[in-house]
């Protein structure tokens, strides 16, 4: 097998470098696509092994806009995957969801929670998003989206339009809520792990437990998750909250010496037969947290709500 030259060895850590520096974009965009950042989350790494895998091929023309090409089909394969699970499971509808010529009224739409965007029909939220949230001009938002620009511009408009009547309505949603049971065990393994007792922690994890530091790395069996807790035993910038990330289960992380600011990033667990089967951690992923709907258990009073 023939080794890398140096040259090669150099384009494949510019290739890399560029790819991390794209990351948080193409979550932004990835997530109101599909309005949950965790899926968002799924849908980036898809796509960047996608690059990873056409890279030897040769030179990819214009990066950022293949990935936004590629990461635009796969929200939509993933929406459609999702129309057909829940149309087998439940006929009820889903809980969720530079141009000019762009008013200051528009620009609202970049903080647009994101179930909101699940309201607008598939082309006019992929021209809003890339527009409004990520800034493109007309002409890129049709590469993207293999649009004319008429059509942009009327997605555009119709989506605009729609956003700004959502946000004059009420919302009369249901606030999502957890069960005695899933806070009990949220609420143990946070006290254990704010405490500092990670012999404790270490107690609750199956043993083929599975860790992912997001954006960072994979680790499976306890012998190599300890490596996890002996990082975060150095580190004084956490304390771990039970609550909500776009109505699933987790643990939100705040900054143990600013009660108010919200939380910086978040961590997903996994159950088996009361033990912890798999570990999400996004703390090497925080813009995942900038799109995350994002709900605290840990107050006197009514939870509080970080879009």
């Amino acid at each position: 097998m023939t080794r890398p030259t140096s040259d090669e060895i150099d384009g494949r850590l510019a290739f890399e470098k560029e790819l991390g520096t794209l990351r948080p974009r193409l979550h932004r965009y990835c997530s109101r696509m599909v309005s949950s950042a965790v899926d968002g989350e799924d849908l980036v790494q898809e796509v960047l092994v996608k690059a990873i895998e056409v890279f030897p091929q040769g030179k990819i023309d214009n990066l950022e806009s293949w990935l936004f090409r590629v990461a635009h089909n796969a929200a939509v394969d993933f929406l459609r995957r999702r129309k057909r699970h829940e149309a087998m499971r439940s006929d009820e509808a889903p809980d969720m969801i530079i141009d000019t010529s762009a008013s200051a009224t528009d620009r609202v739409v970049a903080a647009t929670r994101l179930e909101m965007f699940m309201h607008l029909p598939l082309a006019q939220r992929g021209c809003v998003v890339l527009t409004d949230v990520l800034g493109y001009s007309l002409r890129e938002v049709a590469d993207i989206t293999g649009l004319s620009v008429p059509a942009v511009k009327a997605a555009l408009h119709r989506g605009r339009t729609r956003i700004r009547e959502l946000s004059n309505e009420s919302d009369d949603s249901v606030a999502p809520t957890l069960s005695q049971e899933e806070i009990k065990r949220l609420t143990k393994y946070a006290d254990r792990f704010n405490a500092r007792d990670f012999d404790s922690v270490r107690d609750m994890l199956a043993d083929d437990i599975r860790l992912e530091l997001v954006a960072r790395t994979r680790l499976e069996g306890r012998e190599q998750v300890s490596r996890y807790f002996h990082n975060y035993s150095g580190a004084q910038d956490w304390r771990l909250v039970p609550g909500l990330v776009d109505r699933r289960p987790a643990l939100l992380v705040v900054d143990p010496n600013d009660a108010a600011a919200p939380p910086s990033y978040f961590v997903l667990l996994e159950w088996i037969d009361g033990d912890v089967a798999a570990i999400r951690d996004f703390r090497h992923a925080r813009y995942a947290a900038e799109s995350a709907t994002m709900i605290l258990f840990d107050r006197p009073t009514a939870p509080s709500l970080h879009p």
